[in-house]
């Protein structure tokens, strides 16, 4: 088990988010963007830099937080952005000793019933993504985000049977904002539990993102344990059960990667994001300590 997580929301560039990488004293990085461009997207030049920023520092990226087939591309456009970020994202991959890539399955219709939209086209868009990387011996794994398999935990089932051998990253806090389309109209908002409880199984990285809905309908993030994500619960499952992958903290106090309104210093949004780790490992530490008395008990 390690932690990590997207330190894009620490720093804009790379020396910053090995900064506070350092300061946590973890050893990875979940890279998404670097001085506002997504690390599949800089440059040569730029990825060169960073690669031998990160060599000097002993700092590695465990994951790509790519934008392949993410809520900001509709299934009615072409196919060609997501198939370009791939290409590119692959062999930078490689250089870095990255296996894991987050992917989405493009965004959800709005103005389409949960029944239309478009899902064979999405089966069969991530089954060439998922090839392309498994090819190269690389796990893309899906999130439930603003996208088809975030709807409800049925869609990433029904997902996860029509694109064989995917595996997912579970974010904690996006069921809390997004519509349970699982259920009648009007949707209610989804529980983080019982889409975790249906799909753990499937898991193979964990985002770690809390918060509740506001009394004026709008997200408000909260550091992990405060909100409605049920962190503390699924993250405790997940360690009872011998989960031995990563959790990548995912902020969203100080700066929101889809939401530019939401900004701040830099020293405010490089401590928030220290800050969330280090509440992050006392989380991690309460639960080891619970089940090891649990464990002192049944002696």
């Amino acid at each position: 088990m390690y932690l990590t997580g997207f330190a894009d929301e620490a720093a804009a560039d790379i020396d910053g988010q090995i900064r506070a990488t350092k300061e946590l004293g973890w050893s990875y990085i979940e890279s998404r963007n670097i001085n506002g461009r997504n690390i599949h997207d800089i440059s040569d030049a730029e990825f060169d830099d960073v690669c031998a920023k990160l060599e000097q520092a002993d700092i590695k990226i465990n994951c790509f937080g790519s934008a392949i087939a993410n809520w900001g591309k509709s299934i009615l456009e072409p196919f060609d952005s997501s198939l370009a970020e791939a290409r590119r994202a692959i062999p930078r991959m490689k250089r870095l000793g990255t296996k894991l890539i987050r992917i989405m399955s493009f965004a959800v219709l709005k103005d389409r019933g949960s029944d239309d939209q478009m899902a064979e086209e999405r089966f069969r868009r991530l089954r060439e993504l998922h090839k392309m990387f498994t090819d190269e011996g690389l796990v893309p794994v899906h999130e439930n985000c603003m996208n088809y398999g975030g709807m409800g935990w049925t869609y990433t089932l029904r997902l996860l049977e029509n694109v064989s051998g995917l595996r997912l990253v579970f974010d904690t806090g996006n069921p809390v904002f997004a519509e349970d389309r699982t259920k009648s109209p009007p949707y209610p908002m989804q529980s983080s539990w019982e889409f975790y409880r249906h799909v753990r199984e499937f898991v193979e990285y964990v985002h770690i993102k809390d918060g509740r809905m506001g009394d004026d309908g709008r997200p408000v993030f909260t550091f992990p344990g405060e909100g409605d994500g049920d962190v503390e619960r699924i993250v405790e499952d997940l360690i009872r059960r011998g989960y031995d992958g990563g959790f990548s903290i995912e902020p969203h106090l100080a700066v929101v990667h889809h939401d530019p309104a939401v900004t701040s210093t830099d020293e405010i949004r490089y401590r928030n994001y220290v800050e969330y780790g280090r509440r992050m490992e006392a989380m991690i530490q309460r639960i080891k300590r619970r089940i090891e008395s649990e464990a002192c008990r049944t002696r």
